[in-house]
């Protein structure tokens, strides 16, 4: 993983650590008046790598929300609960609601109510759930942004949780909404192709390992496949299969590419081209999603197009690629 990724991925006795020293320094200025400035600088500064080490714990987001009101930091306070409610997954269209609250009044009473509301404990959150509440949230999945690497964590442990509590089709449904928009989460790839292969879903199976062997080459999950369906490891006969037809394949992508355009904001090219010219339309497209930063539907629009016989896009898949 590169070093956004590691930052980005929970170690809690870090994060634990990290928010034992700001504790350690909120003591320490509530009993010297003296230096309570500088003992809550390094108390803010703790709170934050614990935040930044294990943003899965409710217990660092609340000790720097309270470090932050001890120092008057109503701006600081507002960017805490930006961030959090960022990392729960919720329309940037409410996070306008957070502006003009005076967040020294309100502040830590609305971070107590994003927790009581949306646990960030999956098992937690989980229990509160009820059929309307679950229907509720599956139809909130398809409109939120996951391409916060950390919101992807939070409910793919989530979706984890209802997938463990018998919703399999549930499960397959949203998670491809999390993996449109970070298709990089190899992770979470390979628990949907064992879920694909212990329903004997035998084509999407293989498109979910292959993925994953696309984006990580030393993990041999397709090929292994492969033997398990040959029968090579049980010594039973072989099977005769060689993997899903092309039309599933660029199916898979075709709505991989589209569920990832729905955080997309780059504008489709309307420049007039000439049937002779296709490759040049599409050509700008992958060019102006790059630019853009879009790397999720880059990447699935080039390798639908490289699947398709167009060997030109395998440069544009590996560029995109290399962004996610």
């Amino acid at each position: 993983m590169d070093s956004a990724s590691i930052l980005q991925h929970p170690r809690r006795n870090l994060g634990s650590r990290h928010r034992s020293q700001a504790d350690r320094f909120v003591k320490l200025a509530r009993k010297d008046p003296e230096r309570k400035d500088e003992n809550l600088a390094w108390a803010e500064q703790n709170a934050q790598q614990a935040v930044l080490h294990d943003f899965t714990d409710e217990r660092n987001w609340r000790c720097l929300a309270e470090i932050k009101h001890m120092r008057q930091d109503g701006e600081g306070l507002s960017l805490v609960l930006e961030d959090l409610f960022v990392v729960l997954g919720r329309d940037a269209n409410q996070l306008g609601q957070l502006k003009g609250v005076d967040h020294m009044e309100v502040g830590l009473e609305l971070l107590e109510a994003a927790f009581l509301t949306d646990s960030l404990e999956p098992e937690i959150w989980f229990d509160k759930l009820d059929a309307e509440s679950l229907d509720n949230f599956a139809s909130r999945c398809k409109g939120l942004d996951f391409t916060d690497q950390r919101a992807n964590i939070i409910y793919g442990r989530r979706l984890e949780r209802i997938r463990s509590a018998g919703h399999e089709d549930m499960f397959i449904e949203l998670v491809h909404h999390l993996l449109a928009h970070r298709p990089a989460n190899h992770e979470l790839w390979m628990e949907l192709g064992r879920l694909h292969e212990r329903r004997e879903e035998i084509d999407q199976a293989w498109l979910c390992y292959d993925h994953v062997q696309q984006i990580r080459p030393t993990e041999l999950v397709r090929d292994l496949f492969l033997s398990r369906l040959k029968g090579a490891m049980d010594g039973e006969k072989a099977v005769p299969w060689s993997g899903p037809s092309l039309e599933t394949r660029a199916d898979f992508l075709s709505r991989m590419q589209n569920l990832s355009h729905t955080v997309s904001v780059v504008p489709v090219a309307e420049e007039e081209v000439t049937e002779d010219e296709p490759i040049n339309l599409e050509l700008k497209r992958l060019q102006d999603l790059i630019e853009a930063g879009e790397a999720a539907e880059a990447f699935f629009m080039a390798r639908s197009l490289f699947t398709s016989g167009e060997s030109w896009a395998e440069e544009w898949m590996l560029k995109a690629q290399s962004m996610l």
